[in-house]
Formats: structure tokens, C-alpha cells, sequence
């Protein structure tokens, strides 16, 4: 039985999406037929090569330059020059956005929206459902899926919807295969999936569309579609045999992998795996090492993106002892070990070139509040570690959570400019309350946005300190900062942390020692 996974368009077309290539690999571990389909990517690169009118000097310049532009991301020169990037970058989006323009929608290289449709409203994404060719990527995969269906025949067809940003499309594309009569059962997984299923009082999500719903991992009840008669879900390593790895916006091919599902700290009050429930399930450190390692030796990625929530104390120290062979990042907690300049040039060693950090606040009561589980003190000696070490620092920041009020604000302010001299990038963020979370329950709470599937709620901030307040503090005086400013602008635009990495000198010239 044959079994075909998409990935629906829109999300970051920098990497392959590391949901499908673990479903490829439980599938294959079994002899399972499987197809994967990036189609995010493909639609991405189809918008991008069709004709415009060519209306204003940015247009007939990102036209002229496309094909030019895409090279571009694809070698590492332009990394050398962020000025050079950001051109590039922006006048490839651009056609998206022009294309979208024709389409009464908003798209850009990191994120789709419908300017009459809401991904958080179950009856708008019954509606993209119900008409499908108003969907600005319908030329593109109406025609690819019956190339697909014509050819492969696919019993199973799988779609992994983890962004707000996919869901109308993914409806759209399940439109069109109702209207194509298509017997294959759908089944629908994936982050923003199994978020919507843990929302209390949601019942016959998608009836008529999908014949499956899939709260959390998904290799078991695939497995089971498949006739396999063991469906239990083995560490099988990810495969990525199917993906276009070479076609992805990246001076390089970058390989995500995860090795845990979860946090193994899970107890930060402000986050939505908290508010879920979601248990951590990681892999044994010896397999997840051999998984790795394996998957260097058979694509040899000029960087390995590791997508855990936080990596464990234990991983890293199983990172250092057997290093896989190729630079790698991702999010790891202030530990006692991060504060420790030897293991921090040890975790270097071993191909670290940047750690994502975050830290939330600069306010000790705060962090108390959120219960990060390190204090500030804390924090800046971590900062100071990772960065002597030769290690790229990519710091966290949230704001209006309900422990923060304006002087805590200024008090991380304050904090970020202190430490500025070890940080190399800054992601601001402004506090969405989980609509799970346990904060809620002692808040006065109403609608965020409008929408049956919203995942956070507004709430009144218990100290005053409400979203526009801290929008304003944020626009006219952290982001003015003299130390701060010439960091936010060292951010990527649109990829963001995915191509920071590449902006730190050793990634790119192919050294994880130097």
C-alpha cells in the first residue's frame, strides 16, 4: 500500500521539514512504499518563476534577478555581505508578494495568510475547502497532484500541517482530491494538529475532509494504514532520500533532526508544550548519536539543524564525547554546564556554532514567575561562556508575560544592552497566552482573534502592562538602543535563526574546529 506525506505550503523553504522525513523513515524501517512531497517548496519556486506586470522599479529589478537571486542563496558568497543578503532576499519575497497581490492574499518566504479567510476558523477552512481554486497555489497543485495520483495511485495520503500558515492550503489540497473523487484516506497530522485536538470543547474537526486525525506522533497509525503488522513506532532515523535537499534556499544542504519530542525541563509556565500536556519522549542518546552520524556519512549537510525544544544536558555531553562530523545548532537551556567555559569549548569542539538561548526576561522575578529555573546571574555567565568559546549566541526575549511589568521590562532592557558585546542575534517576542495554559484560569480572559481554532487568549495583564504598552516600549526605546539596534539588524530576514548560523564565519568555510 503506498503512501503519499505532504508537506503544504507555506513555511521557511530553507530546509526539508523533518516531521515528513520521520514518518519516511518509520515507514521505510518497515518496507513500507512511501513518496514524500515538499510541495511548500515547489509551490514557493512556481510563484516565484510565473510572469508579472511588470509595474514599478522593484518589480522589473526582482524579475530581472530572479533566477540570479535564487542562486545566490544557494552559495555561500552572499552570506559574507549581510547588506547583499538582504537585497536578494527581499526582492525574491517581493514576488511572492506581488503574486499574492493579484490573489486578495499576503505571502511572503515565511508565511501565507487570505485576506477573506482565517486559518483559526473552522468554517473558513471548510470554505477553502469547498473552493479550492481560489487558493493562490491551485494552479500549481491541482496539477501536481494529479501527476502524482496518476502515477502512484496512493492509497494513504498524509498531510503534516505544523503552521497556521499551511492550513488553508492543506484544506484547499484536500478540496481538490474530494473533487477529484480520490479514494485514498487523508490523514492529517502534525504541530498545529495535535494543538487544535488538545483545545477543549473541538469535536468533528474536518469531518467530510479527513478520514484521520493524529494527536501527536504519527509513525503508528501510518504504519497500521500500511498493513504493517508490529505498528509499534521504533526509533527508525529520519530519511530524507526524497526530498529535493539541493533545491532548498541554503548555501548547503541543512538536515533537521530532533531527539525528543518535548521539553525534558517542561516546566516553563508561559509555554504551549506545558499547556498541551505534551510528554517528552527522547530518543536513547546512543541512537540518536548513531542516527546522526549515520545521516552526515550519506548527505554530508554543510549544517545539521537540531529542533528540540531544549537539547538535553546529556545529549550535549554525548555530542562532545562523539561529534557527528558537521557544524550543528539549536535551543539548549542555561544549565550549570553552559556556564562552564571548558565544556562550552568542548560542545565548540565538537561542531556547535551556535546555541539558541532563551533566556525571556532580564528580571529575576520574572524568571521566577515563568519558572525558567535560572536567574540572571545565571544567564550572563552562560553568554559570557558560549560566546569566549567561539560559539554563535542567539538570544530569546519575551515580553507582557503576567509576571512582567514595566520596570522588569526596562530591567531586561538593561540586561541586553549590559551583555550586547555576547550576544550576535536578538529575537523579540510579545507574550500570547496558551488557551490550555494554567495562568488563564486566575486571568480575565476574552478573544485574542476571532476563530474557533485559536490557540492563545486575551487576557488583562494583571500589573497594567498591556500589549500596546509594550509594543510602544519595544518600538521606541529597546529597539532604539544604541547596543541593541546594530543586532536586531543582523537578523536574517524571513529565515531568521535558520540561516544565523551561516552568518558566523566558521560555518561557511567549512570548519568545525577552527
Amino acid at each position: 500500500m503506498s503512501i503519499l506525506l505532504i508537506h503544504p505550503p507555506v513555511s521557511k523553504p530553507c530546509e526539508p521539514p523533518p516531521g515528513l522525513a520521520r514518518l519516511a523513515g518509520a515507514l521505510a524501517g518497515r518496507g513500507a512504499a512511501c513518496r514524500v512531497w515538499d510541495a511548500s517548496l515547489e509551490g514557493l519556486l512556481h510563484l516565484i518563476s510565473l510572469p508579472l506586470p511588470l509595474q514599478g522599479i522593484w518589480t522589473r529589478r526582482a524579475v530581472k534577478n530572479r533566477e540570479a537571486n535564487l542562486a545566490a542563496l544557494r552559495s555561500p558568497e552572499i552570506f559574507h555581505n549581510l547588506d547583499r543578503y538582504i537585497s536578494r532576499v527581499k526582492d525574491i519575497s517581493h514576488l511572492l508578494t506581488a503574486q499574492a497581490a493579484l490573489h486578495d492574499a499576503e505571502l511572503t518566504l515565511s508565511d501565507y495568510s487570505d485576506r477573506k479567510l482565517s486559518p483559526v476558523c473552522s468554517a473558513d477552512l471548510i470554505c477553502a475547502a469547498q473552493h479550492p481554486d481560489s487558493n493562490i497555489f491551485y494552479p500549481f497543485f491541482s496539477l501536481r497532484l494529479r501527476e502524482i495520483l496518476e502515477h502512484d495511485t496512493p492509497r494513504v495520503i498524509g498531510f503534516s500541517i505544523n503552521f497556521l500558515s499551511q492550513a488553508l492550503t492543506a484544506c484547499a489540497m484536500m478540496g481538490f482530491l474530494k473533487r477529484e473523487n480520490c479514494r485514498a484516506k487523508i490523514v492529517l497530522g502534525g504541530g498545529l494538529i495535535t494543538s487544535w485536538l488538545r483545545r477543549p470543547g473541538l469535536s468533528n474537526l474536518f469531518a467530510g475532509l479527513a478520514d484521520h486525525l493524529v494527536d501527536g506522533p504519527g509513525e503508528e497509525i501510518l504504519l497500521c494504514l500500511a498493513g504493517c503488522t508490529d505498528a509499534a513506532a521504533d526509533a527508525y532515523a529520519p530519511d530524507y532520500t526524497g526530498f529535493p535537499l539541493d533545491q532548498y534556499f541554503s548555501p548547503g544542504r541543512i538536515l533537521p533532526f530532533s531527539t525528543a519530542a518535548g521539553c525534558y525541563w517542561g516546566a516553563c509556565s508561559f509555554c504551549p508544550e506545558q499547556a498541551e500536556g505534551n510528554p517528552y519522549r527522547p530518543l536513547p542518546v546512543a541512537a540518536a548519536g548513531a542516527q546522526l552520524a549515520a545521516l552526515v556519512q550519506r548527505h554530508r549537510p554543510r549544517l545539521l539543524h537540531l529542533v528540540d525544544n531544549a537539547l538535553s544536558p546529556a545529549f550535549l555531553k554525548s555530542m562532545i564525547k562523539n561529534p557527528p562530523g558537521a557544524p550543528w545548532y539549536g535551543f539548549a537551556r542555561v544549565t550549570p554546564e553552559l556556564q562552564d567555559e571548558d565544556f562550552c569549548r568542548q560542545l565548540r569542539q565538537s561542531g556547535c556554532v551556535m546555541l539558541q538561548l532563551g533566556l525571556e526576561s532580564g528580571d529575576d522575578a520574572v524568571l521566577a514567575g515563568l519558572s525558567k529555573g535560572l536567574t540572571i546571574a545565571d544567564a550572563s555567565r552562560a553568554l559570557r561562556a558560549v560566546k569566549q568559546a567561539g560559539i554563535g549566541v542567539y538570544v530569546y526575549l519575551l515580553f507582557g508575560t503576567p509576571a512582567e511589568t514595566r520596570l522588569s521590562a526596562q530591567r531586561t532592557l538593561d540586561f541586553t544592552a549590559a551583555e550586547s558585546r555576547h550576544i550576535d542575534f536578538l529575537n523579540l517576542a510579545i507574550f500570547n497566552m496558551p488557551v490550555n495554559a494554567a495562568d488563564a484560569a486566575s486571568l480575565t480572559t476574552g478573544a485574542f482573534y476571532d476563530g474557533d481554532l485559536a490557540l492563545y487568549t486575551g487576557f488583562q495583564h494583571p500589573q497594567g502592562w498591556s500589549r500596546s504598552q509594550v509594543r510602544r516600549f519595544l518600538d521606541r526605546e529597546f529597539k532604539r538602543h544604541p547596543a541593541i539596534a546594530p543586532i536586531l539588524r543582523r537578523d536574517p530576514p524571513f529565515f531568521t535563526s535558520n540561516h544565523a548560523p551561516f552568518f558566523l564565519r566558521t560555518v561557511l568555510a567549512g570548519s568545525i574546529h577552527s
